[in-house]
């Protein structure tokens, strides 16, 4: 069989103390890819600067209009060249292995939309493993086994470029959990493999996070549309588990309609009542409220917990 060939790709804004690492543990894998492609959708710090003074010819740096993450994935997905896409956030981390377990899976495991491993969570309080399966191959259910677990993030994820011509790219203009969106469409067409070896440092730390500089999105996709009411009941639950994290968010930041909107969509979940009803309690509050209420509960629970994202 021959090997399958991997591009990474990076969508970067304004990570100017985040991407030399994030490059360089590319360069450091064990197994290298055939081409890292880093889109800079419109820094305005030093982060395009940087990729650029890195000196190597698997780097290429491609330049856009702040178009947000969604975008810069899809166009770095469709200036890829290879056969599978690894996908990589701007201020997360590989361990040396990850490429190299990625390719094994998909030599042991072929055909699959996903293939993810297990990471590592980097914040201010030192690192700690997310909580993930325990067993390496094929996932037995995606949406049931991801109900308080973490199988996919971006940073821990190869695509066959294949998948992309079934499911769509990204959805642009959403700037908030784009990712869980991509994750249904793919779970509701293919199977998805996972290795529970904690390759990916995944940083609750970095600069620029997307959620504390967020602003309202503009975008015809959304999880209320994505939402079929006669699928499976896993994957409805997943649904709802995304859609009202967000609105969390949307809410913390102003949101009442948006957030108002998830909790008519979604009120009749069973797996995620305490989510629904933080969103509930949230949207009730003044909105100058909100955002150090949810920061401070959010903060309580890490500490306790130490876990999640």
């Amino acid at each position: 069989m021959s090997k399958p060939t991997i591009s990474v790709i990076i969508p970067l804004y304004n990570k100017e103390r985040e991407i030399e690492g994030t490059v360089r543990s590319v360069l450091a894998q064990t197994r290298l890819p055939e081409e890292i492609v880093v889109v800079d959708d419109g820094s305005t710090d030093r982060s395009a600067e940087i990729v650029r003074k890195i000196a190597s010819p698997l780097v290429r740096l491609i330049p856009q209009t702040n178009a947000g993450e969604c975008a810069a994935r899809n166009r770095a997905i469709a200036e890829a060249r290879s056969e599978y896409v690894a996908l990589l956030d701007a201020d997360d981390e590989w361990e040396p292995g990850f490429l190299a377990e990625i390719e094994s899976l998909i030599d042991e495991f072929p055909g699959c939309g996903v293939y993810c491993t297990g990471f590592t969570i980097v914040s201010h309080d030192g690192r700690f493993p997310a909580p993930g399966l325990d067993r390496r191959g094929i996932v037995e259910n995606f949406f049931r086994d991801s109900a308080h677990r973490y199988i996919a993030i971006p940073s821990a994820s190869c695509i066959p470029r294949t998948v992309f011509d079934t499911v769509g790219g990204f959805p642009e203009g959403m700037k908030i959990a784009g990712d869980l969106y991509m994750w249904i469409k793919i779970g509701r067409h293919y199977r998805v493999c996972y290795s529970p070896e904690r390759l990916v440092r995944y940083s609750k730390v970095a600069s620029n996070r997307s959620a504390s500089s967020y602003t309202p999105e503009r975008t015809p996709y959304s999880f209320e549309e994505l939402y079929d009411p006669a699928a499976p009941e896993e994957e409805r639950e997943f649904i709802a588990r995304a859609a009202l994290g967000k609105a969390l968010i949307l809410s913390a930041k102003g949101g009442t309609e948006e957030a108002e909107r998830a909790i008519r969509t979604f009120s009749w979940t069973k797996v995620y009542r305490r989510t629904l009803r933080k969103v509930r309690l949230l949207n009730r509050l003044p909105v100058r409220w909100r955002g150090p209420v949810i920061g401070l509960y959010n903060a309580l629970a890490w500490r306790i917990a130490r876990k999640g994202l």
